[in-house]
């Protein structure tokens, strides 16, 4: 699902569906934060997409690999100024291998998610680790699933409704899975796309990271060090190659 959800029809409009992500308040602390992650080292992302992250990052003078399975999604961040400083390559971010080590590997908004199993989620964390020199570290975001808002039996959850359209997840407690479908109002019609998740919690990673060599460094609630709770809706966990 996910080679096809990131195909032409959604890579043609993602940056403007998804313009609130690449608003300088959330892109800023993100590029920040990893460059000093990265510190003199380079730096590879996982499902570069359209360069929201990679771009800043780089303008930050952190060399940056990006590997991602959409060419559609990869044609719109080789069009934007400053992609030539950006190495990108089509690949699937559980088992594509890019030459070379990092101090940094990163994995954003969700992402982790979009692989629909747990054998491709641990998958993932263990490509990162074989990227990852000795002291590196792979940087996850990710929502907390938000299984509390939804009351006994109750398994569909509304996320947005605006004058643009509207989205909700269905959840399966059973399998993991968090499927979505997102409505566009555009030129008057309606317009729907799918997507396919498996959610995983934050002690879940954590687990998945420890099969791959990596310890938990830090988890903050948000890209400025805020303090994560038990009601924080999201987590960006820090984890660190032995």
């Amino acid at each position: 699902m996910a080679d096809e959800y990131f195909g032409e029809r959604v890579a043609a409009r993602y940056d403007a569906h998804s313009g609130g992500m690449f608003d300088p308040s959330v892109v800023e602390p993100a590029a920040d934060l990893l460059a000093e992650l990265a510190g003199d080292g380079p730096a590879l992302e996982f499902a570069v997409g359209t360069g929201r992250i990679a771009l800043p990052l780089a303008e930050r003078g952190v060399r940056v690999t990006g590997i991602d399975n959409s060419d559609a999604m990869l044609a719109r961040l080789r069009a934007k100024p400053g992609a030539a400083r950006i190495e990108v390559l089509t690949g699937d971010m559980a088992s594509t291998r890019v030459e070379g080590d990092f101090s940094l590997v990163y994995l954003v908004f969700n992402t982790i998610f979009n692989l629909t199993t747990q054998d491709g989620q641990v998958a993932c964390f263990a490509n990162a680790a074989a990227h990852l020199r000795s002291g590196g570290r792979f940087v996850v975001e990710a929502r907390v699933p938000e299984l509390q808002r939804l009351p006994l039996g109750q398994t569909v959850l509304p996320w947005r409704a605006d004058p643009e359209g509207m989205s909700f997840y269905v959840y399966d407690v059973v399998t993991q899975r968090m499927d979505g479908q997102h409505f566009y109002l555009t030129d008057g019609q309606m317009e729907a796309s799918p997507i396919e998740l498996r959610y995983a919690w934050p002690s879940e990673l954590d687990l998945m990271a420890r099969l791959a060599g990596m310890r938990l460094q830090d988890r903050w609630a948000g890209w400025r060090r805020e303090p994560f709770t038990g009601l924080s809706p999201a987590h960006v966990s820090v984890y660190e190659k032995a």
